[in-house]
């Protein structure tokens, strides 16, 4: 019997909202604000939050609060949400990443979990002075960070001598309490192997049921190979009203007050950077000016109409083996209650159906 959906929501730690819009947001980026949304989120039955890291303004969001740092907060005011702290491991030393992510699961009891960004924004490696690698080599460095990871908080003491780092038997205590899961994401096929290999939930950018239960099958089969099981989950943003025709207006507006400055910047940005795959594919290779306004694709994955819609949807996700829901809104202010009201109920009674039904 396949478990519940889970759930996660983008924390809105940088500012300008989760689209690239001049549209109007009722969404706050401070750490009162991500705060707030937290201690609501886990009371409606949201299960992660993830933090983004961004050291630049890539597409317009102007200010940025670091994951890690604001993770320890949100740990200090929760009791509940597991916390995804996303890291890039070029910016980042594999050891002092163990070493925060240990202390936040310690300051949580438990609630730690880190994502690791392998890096399409080259203006962040270039700003801060970082070589920026090729392509797969980024995956490369992203993997050994991962052993590396696991090897501090499993061992009593770490030698390990790769390309990228070298550890002379050193300690890390304390160890978490829960080993944290490790996420990643990414189109590639360095992507997929390196999910395959190491990590133990791929995020998967909004895409069709089609397109998702390919990805889907193509890592499973690769996690396979090596022994292994990998968890999915797939960004959507939501837009929930009282009409279809509602939502889909929202939508509308959304794009029609696109940046379009910025969201060219950005598809420049990632379209170089999945050109630079040997396979010359990356996460954004087939989205449209229109789905990158969202810049995950997450209209793509049609979470967007009347609650009893996108309940129907998330189901759909469910049954092509998507286990986690990340998701992004318009108005934080309104739209996360929202959801955890209207949407997360209506899942559960069709989650129960279903195993009565004998379906999933």
């Amino acid at each position: 019997m396949k478990m519940s959906l889970q759930f996660a929501y983008w924390a809105p730690n940088v500012s300008g909202g989760l689209v690239i819009s001049k549209i109007p947001q009722k969404t706050g980026w401070s750490f009162e604000d991500n705060k707030r949304y937290a201690q609501l989120a886990e009371e409606l039955g949201f299960d992660f939050v993830l933090l983004q890291t961004r050291f630049l303004a890539s597409y317009g969001a102007e200010n940025q609060l670091e994951a890690s740092a604001v993770a320890a907060g949100l740990a200090s005011v929760t009791k509940k949400l597991k916390i995804i702290t996303a890291v890039l491991p070029g910016l980042w030393h594999p050891g002092v990443t163990a070493k925060i992510i240990s202390t936040i699961d310690h300051i949580s009891n438990g609630r730690a979990a880190i994502n690791i960004v392998s890096g399409w924004f080259k203006g962040e490696f270039h700003g801060y002075g970082v070589p920026w690698l090729d392509h797969d080599e980024r995956y490369r460095q992203s993997e050994e960070f991962i052993q590396v990871i696991r090897d501090l908080w499993t061992k009593e003491t770490t030698d390990y001598k790769g390309d990228f780092y070298r550890i002379n038997k050193a300690p890390l205590k304390p160890k978490p309490i829960n080993q944290p899961l490790i996420f990643q994401g990414g189109n590639s096929r360095a992507a997929k192997e390196m999910a395959g290999r190491v990590s133990d939930v791929y995020f998967m950018n909004g895409n069709s049921l089609e397109n998702l239960k390919r990805q889907i099958d193509e890592v499973s089969a690769l996690a396979a190979l090596q022994g292994r099981t990998v968890k999915f989950g797939v960004n959507g943003f939501v837009i929930v009203r009282e009409t279809e025709e509602e939502a889909k207006r929202v939508l509308k507006s959304i794009i029609a007050y696109a940046d379009e400055e910025a969201v060219e910047g950005f598809r420049s940005q990632v379209k170089f950077a999945g050109k630079s795959s040997p396979e010359g594919e990356g996460m954004w290779e087939n989205s449209s000016f229109d789905d990158l306004v969202q810049y995950n694709d997450g209209f793509r994955t049609g979470l967007i109409g009347t609650a009893e819609q996108v309940a129907d949807r998330i189901i759909e996700l469910k049954k092509i083996g998507i286990d986690i829901v990340l998701t992004g809104f318009l108005h934080y202010d309104e739209d996360l209650q929202a959801f955890g009201e209207q949407v997360i109920p209506l899942v559960r009674q069709k989650e129960e159906q279903i195993k009565v039904a004998g379906v999933v």
